[in-house]
């Protein structure tokens, strides 16, 4: 309704006095003054020529005369502030009631499609804390840019090949004696986690013996046993040796098993798999297209490059005198063939920001070879997570092992609840549902842009600003209306400031979905929902829901049945479900 009565306020000023509508803005009314909606007068002082004050009133007077919807305004400089009526509130909370999955816009088969990259892994490691945010991050992303009625594909890119997979296969290979993780009981990620370090823990040994004997740190890494035969290995899958196919396979699927495992916890999925084994030579028969259009160029040793003076950046290599391809080019021929693959009108990657300036090389090659949607993909960009003290370390190493961060959470929240006497309120499974709310919330809440320290602790507090106050608060709302025993039909009441200030909120879910969207930004929809149930919780406090007069016990259950909806929708556009009782 606020967005018809900012339309019907441009009609009225644009039809007295001629006026583009585009140029009438509005803002929101500072907390210091009074009012609903601030118009902007500053733009209209060249076409009135009049001071501020004076176009501010004459307005003013003039929209309390046609719209029934305006109790009062004031100004203030260039400001006009506008103070709507009580009916304006009611008609809208009314509306708000009736209107189904308010605030998401459906999809149809007319819609854009968003492609979304994240998680991505290395498959001789298990998924870290760093994946966690990532895959959070992703996937709420994907969430809220459907929530604007486009389509969304998810995609990650497995990286399953290099010396770092061959690490792993040769440390298994001499040191694993046929283990499993059927025979180990471990995942099959941590299995192969745990060959990765045993190589680099050998590996370190055999270059401490070698520098004893006097060699020099290149003559080490020359002479060592265990690096040349990780070489070996990776020359003979390039060669395609059906011997390490078979080996790399086998543990690959170890990998993949317990990716799965993890993502299923986390409540993940993706449309489409895309692994490096089978995108590394992608890219390479577009050198020969950009050399004929003389977007690249072949240097003296064969090696093509291409210039990126013209955006403020070098020149960068895309192919080696050998003939052998680097990363960018292979993201190169990726992005282009997920173009074929889904005919995407945006591609979003979702990678720290150590790769900041990797797309901004990226995109920019892309929009030389004229692709038409390289202005369309997007970098972001998120910045390191840790944890506040050196502990929960990984089983395989120093990183924090996200299934073990997982189950760290998972135990707090059963711990908390019985020590809140929550022992037989709550089973495993919403314990299941309030640790995954604690660790995605406190994830979202921070700018991606911002490094940031998860507090495993502080995230699975049932108070301040965190996943778990929003479920007990959902699940107060949803016990105050299984109480009630009349029907919910709202008619008009006089509100009082605090239930203004929560319809106001209600109204301003859409513009939170949009802007969230356009801007990647989850913190947005965490910021906004945190500060809503904050004011519904003062409301709860201040005020009897449950009273014995029917048009105010339904004004105030209609009021707490929308906020509770929308803590759903937009838990939901955070990945994490909610819980009916708490």
């Amino acid at each position: 309704m606020l967005n018809n009565l900012k339309d019907d306020i441009k009609d009225i000023i644009s039809f007295k006095y001629g006026i583009d509508k585009n140029i009438i803005e509005f803002q929101k009314t500072r907390k210091e003054f009074e009012g609903d909606l601030t118009l902007v007068v500053f733009p209209l002082i060249r076409i009135f020529k009049k001071s501020p004050e004076e176009i501010c009133n004459e307005i003013g007077y003039l929209l309390s005369k046609n719209i029934m919807f305006i109790s009062s305004f004031n100004v203030i400089k260039g400001f006009l502030n506008i103070e709507l009526n009580n009916n304006f509130w009611i008609e809208s909370i009314i509306k708000i009631s009736k209107t189904k999955n308010y605030g998401i816009t459906k999809k149809n088969n007319k819609s854009d499609t968003t492609l979304v990259e994240f998680s991505s892994p290395n498959t001789n490691k298990p998924l870290h804390l760093g994946h966690i945010r990532n895959i959070v991050l992703g996937d709420s992303v994907s969430r809220i840019i459907e929530a604007t009625g486009k389509n969304v594909k998810r995609v990650q890119i497995i990286n399953d090949r290099g010396i770092h997979i061959c690490k792993s296969m040769l440390a298994w290979q001499t040191f694993g004696n046929g283990e499993t993780p059927e025979k180990a009981n471990m995942k099959g990620d941590h299995l192969v986690g745990k060959y990765y370090v045993k190589f680099n823990q050998e590996y370190n040994k055999e270059l401490a013996e070698l520098r004893k004997k006097g060699c020099s740190e290149d003559e080490c890494i020359n002479k060592s046993r265990l690096n040349t035969k990780a070489k070996e290995l990776l020359l003979r899958w390039e060669s395609n040796d059906s011997e390490v196919i078979k080996l790399w396979s086998q543990m690959n699927n170890w990998v993949y098993a317990g990716f799965n495992e993890t993502y299923k916890k986390l409540g993940i999925t993706f449309d489409k798999n895309y692994y490096e084994s089978e995108t590394y030579l992608l890219g390479k028969d577009l050198i020969e297209e950009g050399l004929k259009s003389n977007v690249f160029y072949k240097k003296e040793d064969n090696s093509v490059w291409v210039d990126l003076t013209e955006f403020g950046l070098d020149e960068k290599l895309l192919l080696r005198s050998d003939g052998t391809a680097v990363y960018i080019t292979q993201d190169i021929g990726t992005a282009i063939q997920r173009f074929k693959d889904f005919k995407f009108s945006e591609m979003v990657y979702t990678v720290g920001n150590e790769q900041n300036y990797h797309f901004d090389v990226l995109f920019k090659i892309l929009k030389k070879l004229n692709y038409s949607w390289a202005n369309m993909c997007h970098h972001l960009s998120y910045g390191m997570v840790d944890l506040p003290d050196g502990k929960m370390k990984s089983r395989e190493g120093t990183v924090v092992d996200a299934d073990d961060l997982l189950k760290h959470v998972l135990y707090s929240s059963i711990e908390l609840s019985n020590q809140l006497n929550k022992k037989n309120v709550l089973s495993n499974e919403d314990h299941k549902v309030i640790s995954l709310a604690a660790i995605k919330y406190f994830l979202l809440k921070v700018d991606a842009k911002k490094n940031m320290m998860f507090n495993p602790k502080e995230s699975i507090d049932f108070n301040g600003n965190t996943g778990p106050f929003l479920l007990y608060t959902y699940a107060r709302i949803k016990s105050l209306i299984r109480k009630n025993n009349t029907k919910i039909e709202i008619k008009k009441v006089e509100i009082n400031s605090i239930e203004k200030d929560l319809i106001k909120k209600i109204i301003e879910y859409p513009e939170v979905i949009r802007d969230s969207a356009l801007s990647y930004n989850p913190s947005l929809i965490c910021n906004y929902i945190f500060e809503m149930v904050k004011i519904y919780n003062r409301y709860y406090q201040n005020n009897e829901i449950l009273v014995d007069d029917q048009l105010t016990r339904n004004l105030r259950l209609t009021i707490s049945e929308e906020v509770s909806k929308i803590i759903k929708s937009s838990t939901d556009l955070l990945g994490f479900e909610v819980l009916e009782k708490m």
